[in-house]
């Protein structure tokens, strides 16, 4: 079965938990709009966190790395969300999440699943941290 999730002034762990239960029952996953997720907190430290994240790293050639699009983020707090994404049921998993920005044509018509979750007053869409990073 194919859930297609619209992101949507949603928090990003609400998504993430939800899209990795969902994916390690067997359905295919499909988030769009990620670039309105959110993240709940004081901007501040959100982007002082996320700086801080990209900039760490070993040396320049070792990870981790952390990237600035909206779908790669949504889809990397996914996978944090998944047992074991190299291995076993994880990585089977792992392969049926797609993340998009925007909503691409082959999801225009199709039917949307919206997650209850209430907004938090203090927040950050991950759109405009891609612009604070």
């Amino acid at each position: 079965m194919k859930i297609v999730i619209d992101a949507g002034n949603l928090p990003m762990g609400r998504i993430a938990s939800y899209a990795a239960k969902q994916a390690l029952l067997g359905n295919e996953i499909a988030v769009i709009n990620s670039e309105k997720a959110i993240i709940s907190g004081n901007k501040k430290e959100v982007i002082g966190k996320y700086k801080e994240l990209r900039a760490m790293g070993g040396s320049a050639l070792k990870g981790p790395y952390h990237s600035k699009e909206p779908y790669i983020r949504l889809k990397r707090s996914i996978r944090g969300m998944l047992p074991d994404y190299r291995n076993g049921r994880g990585r089977e998993a792992w392969k049926r999440i797609k993340c998009y920005s925007n909503v691409p044509e082959e999801f225009k018509d199709s039917k949307v699943t919206r997650i209850k979750a209430n907004t938090p007053i203090k927040n950050i869409s991950l759109q405009e941290l891609k612009e604070k990073l």
